[in-house]
């Protein structure tokens, strides 16, 4: 019955909303709106992007409702509807990056580093905004797997058709006859693009994904582990800190374009400048991605107003860190929830 009643008032608002009536399209879209926006995230690799892409598609579909025939659902047409907003934000702004797209990895600290403004940074998401489990009974990823660092970030090296593809095929579960229609295009077509973003995301997101690792792991030992990392940090313990890397461990710091791999180049760099030249750290534990995240705050002295410095998301391999990417700048820290400055 209350099924029953749930279809008739959405039929009801999508009367209303036709019509005219700005509350009747508000409710009427307000169930889809997060993973819509994850959508866009996905396609773009930007929360802030992903802000806008969500503003103009709720404008195009508020605007063009009178054309939804209901030959589709309404959650399809508006992911249709979002999905080209995303490709042409794509077509005028590029793909986003990481420091690891730019250049080689440095092998010592780079103590005179300046942002690079004029790249378009991939950058993270909180972990708040993601819905739970699959989007539909045919997607392959879970939807925290989805939006992993990694593969996120190995998305952005598609082409936008391909990029779309995979996302509605993959993660969403529509079929490749339903993308063709939300393309115009041909099922051969979704299905060639689908093969080919499937080989080359093969080639840059590891296995297993970072879900399988820490489920492995466990609550307790990945909160640990993230602990003992802010708290070395903190603390300016190099030997505590060492202790928790991999041999292997990366550190890049968007929008520096320096970044280092090796447990020796890490720790040079975090000897160097956290260790050495950030007088006073605090943190909290946040997750962003789907991962483990902690938001840091650095000030003049323990004593002093401490100012948010990054949104730092943890990669772990077992029990240890094999990757630390810390996404610079208060409006990062701000986007979870938290304060600009630390009192």
């Amino acid at each position: 019955m209350s099924e029953e009643i749930s279809a008739a008032s959405a039929s009801d608002d999508l009367a209303g909303a036709r019509e005219g009536d700005d509350a009747a399209f508000t409710r009427l879209v307000a169930p889809l709106r997060g993973e819509l926006h994850v959508h866009c995230y996905r396609m773009l690799g930007s929360a802030h992007d992903a802000d806008d892409a969500l503003q103009e598609t709720l404008l195009r579909a508020w605007q063009g409702l009178a054309g939804f025939e209901g030959r589709s659902s309404l959650r399809a047409w508006l992911y249709t509807v979002a999905t080209h907003t995303c490709l042409s934000a794509i077509t005028r702004r590029g793909r986003r990056a990481l420091p690891v797209d730019l250049g080689p990895a440095s092998d010592h600290a780079v103590l005179d580093a300046t942002a690079l403004t004029e790249v378009a940074w991939l950058g993270p998401y909180p972990d708040a905004g993601l819905p739970a489990g699959p989007a539909g009974p045919a997607a392959r990823y879970e939807q925290r797997e989805a939006v992993e660092l990694a593969f996120v970030a190995a998305v952005q090296h598609l082409p936008g058709n391909q990029r779309a593809a995979l996302l509605l095929f993959d993660v969403l579960g529509f079929s490749a006859a339903e993308i063709a229609a939300m393309m115009d295009t041909s099922t051969t077509s979704v299905n060639s693009a689908l093969a080919r973003a499937r080989r080359r995301l093969a080639e840059r997101v590891p296995a297993p994904s970072q879900q399988q690792a820490l489920r492995k792991l466990g609550d307790a030992r990945v909160r640990e582990t993230v602990t003992a990392f802010a708290a070395a940090l903190e603390r300016g313990d190099a030997d505590a800190l060492v202790a928790l890397l991999t041999e292997d461990v990366t550190w890049s710091m968007p929008p520096l374009a320096q970044w280092y791999q090796g447990r020796e180049a890490v720790m040079d760099f975090a000897v160097e400048v956290p260790l050495t030249r950030c007088p006073s750290w605090r943190h909290r534990l946040t997750s962003a991605n789907g991962q483990p995240a902690v938001a840091f705050y650095v000030g003049a002295s323990p004593s002093a107003p401490h100012i948010a410095w990054s949104v730092t998301v943890l990669t772990l391999r077992g029990e240890l860190i094999e990757a630390l990417t810390s996404f610079l700048g208060t409006e990062h820290v701000q986007r979870f929830g938290l304060p600009a400055e630390w009192a």
